[in-house]
């Protein structure tokens, strides 16, 4: 089941939230030693959680559709006397005394909260294999990464160990293990959701989100974290708005734009995987119309200098106490960090709104843009080198570059599964929108899995039997 079967269930009571929370448990015990999705399991605050749920529930309180389900939260998110590692050993025994405002929204709407995910140390990696508790494996082959920073969270939802989880986004740290996992995962428009009580990567670049089987599931969970938080500085204004209501509608007639950018050097079975997805569109009456994105390589230029400089602020400190007790290749990528000039960074935030600006033209002449989430298929664990045809590339690079740049630009991104490789790891392509246009991507999202059965139900179902 998904989240929303599971939430009709409870509704017909069909089964008791004690129950799955029991089912769930008894999963994680037998599959978490092998893909290492969990750093820390919630037993005994999930059956007391289940235990009250389940009285709400048979007595006709229900509180939404998260009341009763599992849930799980990456190790960067705050939560109240249950340890937070970011997967550090610097971390390894931190026991926060608040919630972060996401895990406040989901426990105030009954969601019970299974464990806390692995994540690539302080989410400084794409890939996901450089934690304190060892890398999180993909379900679907456990010597390939699961992608990062928040791999735990995509492995624990593919190898249905939770029914949602929350991931956090820098560089790509949602979608990529959503794609690279064979889920469903958003990157909200940057300040939609709070960030408060979530350990700090880059201040203007970080973004909270859902990851999920499906697209309504993913847009249900959207609905609840979303809103104003005077306790977060980038949180902004806004009236409430139901993110699944064009859910169901026909694209007949909408325009899909290609950007070229997106579509250079990537892996054949990535290109062939997409150009399905296009004729799916295509097939459903939507205009396909290849787009020039201006001030591109100006966007992914500035993001690096915004990721490195913020991030060499938020870890000045950890560098100067506990270096040494950091995962080398994590360390290095911070003494790299440091090197960006003050200067540099401010000359890119002077024209980080111009390139933001031009980044929206786009949608002057289309109202969505499809890419792939990712150019290559899950490598190795430990891999650092990728060949794509005749052009070699790093893997952190390789795994950035295709969701980098909405961080910097704060637009909204969301992958879908649409596939597998001839080994059997998913393929994910991803739809980018204007700034709060969430709505509009759960829509395109949805007319793609339907016509497609690309359930992602499914294809976890099989996920690390």
């Amino acid at each position: 089941m998904n989240l929303l079967t599971l939430s009709q269930s409870y509704d017909e009571k069909k089964v008791s939230p004690v129950e799955i929370v029991q089912q769930i448990l008894n999963k994680i015990q037998q599959k978490n030693p092998a893909c290492n999705a969990f750093i820390t399991v919630c037993e005994e605050e999930a059956f007391t959680a289940a235990r009250q749920a389940e009285e709400e529930i048979m007595a006709g309180r229900k509180r939404g559709p998260l009341h009763g389900v599992p849930i799980a939260i990456k190790d960067l998110i705050f939560t109240k006397k249950i340890r937070t590692t970011m997967g550090s050993k610097v971390y390894q025994n931190y026991v926060p005394d608040l919630d972060a405002t996401v895990v406040q929204k989901c426990l105030e709407a009954g969601a019970i909260l299974i464990g806390k995910t692995n994540t690539h140390e302080f989410a400084y990696g794409p890939i996901g294999d450089r934690s304190f508790f060892g890398p999180s494996r993909n379900p679907y082959d456990l010597e390939k990464i699961t992608g990062g920073s928040s791999g735990g969270s995509g492995a624990a939802m593919a190898a249905n160990l939770a029914y949602a989880a929350l991931g956090t986004d820098t560089g790509g740290s949602i979608r990529i293990p959503a794609s690279a996992c064979g889920i469903v995962g958003m990157k909200p428009t940057f300040g939609l959701v709070s960030k408060y009580g979530v350990f700090d990567l880059a201040y203007t670049l970080d973004h909270v989100g859902p990851m999920t089987k499906t697209v309504k599931d993913n847009a249900a969970l959207l609905n609840l974290l979303v809103g104003h938080d005077e306790k977060d500085p980038y949180s902004f204004s806004k009236t409430s708005e139901d993110y699944s209501r064009l859910i169901g509608e026909s694209v007949k007639g909408k325009v899909i734009g290609l950007p070229s950018f997106f579509f250079q050097n990537i892996e054949e079975e990535v290109r062939k995987a997409v150009d399905q997805v296009i004729d799916v569109y295509r097939s459903l009456g939507a205009e396909i119309r290849e787009v020039a994105v201006k001030g591109i390589d100006e966007i992914a230029e500035g993001q690096r200098v915004t990721i490195q400089a913020e991030a060499y602020a938020v870890h000045e400190k950890t560098m100067r106490d506990h270096a040494d007790d950091l995962d080398p290749e994590v360390r290095e990528r911070l003494v790299m960090s440091k090197e960006v000039r003050g200067y540099e960074y401010v000359q890119v935030q002077q024209r980080r709104k111009h390139l933001i600006d031009q980044f929206n033209e786009s949608f002057h002449r289309v109202d969505v843009l499809l890419t792939p989430t990712l150019p290559i298929i899950p490598t190795n664990i430990n891999q650092r080198d990728v060949m794509i045809g005749n052009h070699a590339e790093g893997v952190r690079q390789a795994l950035l570059r295709l969701t980098s740049p909405t961080n910097f630009t704060g637009n909204p991104g969301l992958s879908i599964p649409c596939g597998f490789s001839r080994g059997g790891l998913p393929i994910g392509f991803q739809l980018i929108g204007k700034h709060r246009d969430e709505a509009q991507l759960y829509q395109f999202g949805f007319v793609y899995e339907q016509a497609t059965s690309m359930n992602i139900d499914v294809a976890g179902n099989n996920a690390g039997e």
